[in-house]
């Protein structure tokens, strides 16, 4: 049975979430992260969507986007496709890099944002102390 689609709302925004396949890595170096940027910058200058905060970890990532007309499921699509088959040339492997669908959490633009912006700014820190606490 096929899933759902995602409702999408334009000028909704969302905490975005994206976890390596098994819990593995999904940047391996300094270029693995620049190559991403360049897939983000490309895909806000071609979907016309905002990010307001990111946090690239070594085995996940996290977003607060702000969508246009263009709904995530295929903003997400697109950089998720590039940069898989990215990192599967790259280090010649194949097979799913993302664990999953990404996981999206329509948040209160107004109320929480920045919020969410401090958490995902603050989460390096947090799990560099063992301590990664969920969004409430």
């Amino acid at each position: 049975m096929p899933r759902k689609p995602r409702l999408h709302y334009p000028g909704a925004a969302y905490h975005v979430m994206v976890r390596g396949n098994s819990g593995q890595d999904i940047f391996f170096d300094a270029g693995d992260r620049t190559r991403f940027f360049l897939l983000l910058q490309e895909s806000v200058e071609r979907f016309e969507y905002r990010i307001h905060a990111f946090c690239l970890m070594t085995t996940h990532a996290h977003l607060a986007l702000q969508v246009g007309n263009i709904p995530l499921s295929r903003i997400m699509l697109n950089v998720g496709l590039w940069y898989t088959q990215f990192v599967n040339r790259k280090y010649q492997r194949s097979g799913h890099l993302f664990q999953g669908r990404y996981k999206a959490l329509l948040i209160d633009a107004g109320g929480y944002l920045l919020e969410l912006i401090r958490y995902i700014h603050l989460n390096p820190l947090q799990s560099a102390q063992g301590r990664n606490s969920p969004v409430a």
